[in-house]
């Protein structure tokens, strides 16, 4: 990373980050607020938000939350079900818009994670990474990504991978920029949020080859 990549991260999309995550906060209040009260009645006792341990920056794990589009529900043998049968409508309907992400914004207050980054992934895929795609975490995730307007969901875990590690390569405020505004263009548009196979609310999981 260059100097003045290493400049850009700390006097300027770090301040930036901070006083626009709480700026946002405040803006989406009334918003934040109703979708807490529609989740509580859809998830039927599920509770609202949803915690999971992720790798930050230099791998560094820190809980990321957002709100939880499912239920609990499991079946006889006491599994859970399918994510595709636990996804309410309210759930698709606030994943669809990406309201899902919005309490990410306190991780971004926090310091965990940034407005634009490479979408911090499971713990469990840190052994799996090859040296070139660990690249991903020298710089800290982001809400949306080079690789989230470029397909999301519907491209392959080595598509993503080289998308992120690309973004590493140029990151700065020209990059940012044109991410940020991409994302508002796919969130509008609705693209990308489930895979290409339709089967599946979620994009499968990484096991290392696929």
């Amino acid at each position: 990373m260059t100097h003045a990549q290493q400049h850009y991260i700390r006097f300027v999309k770090r301040p930036l980050g901070f006083l626009g995550a709480l700026v946002a906060l405040l803006l989406l209040s009334p918003l934040l607020g109703l979708t807490c009260v529609l989740l509580h009645l859809a998830n039927r006792g599920a509770g609202v938000f949803f915690t999971q341990e992720r790798p930050g920056k230099g791998g560094k794990i820190f809980k990321v939350i957002k709100f939880k589009t499912m239920t609990d529900e499991r079946d006889a043998a006491g599994k859970l079900l399918p994510d595709g049968e636990r996804l309410t409508p309210v759930g698709r309907l606030v994943r669809a818009t990406s309201i899902d992400e919005l309490p990410q914004l306190l991780n971004i207050l926090k310091g965990d994670m940034a407005f634009i980054g490479p979408r911090p992934l499971l713990v469990q895929y840190l052994p799996l990474y090859t040296p070139e795609q660990n690249r991903r975490h020298e710089v800290t995730p982001g809400m949306s990504g080079w690789a989230q307007v470029n397909g999301r969901n519907s491209i392959s875990w080595q598509q993503k991978f080289a998308l992120d590690v690309y973004y590493v390569d140029h990151i700065g405020l020209r990059m940012d920029a044109r991410i940020f505004l991409l994302t508002i263009k796919k969130v509008f548009c609705r693209e990308g949020i489930n895979t290409t196979s339709g089967r599946a609310a979620t994009m499968e999981l990484f096991n290392g080859h696929n």
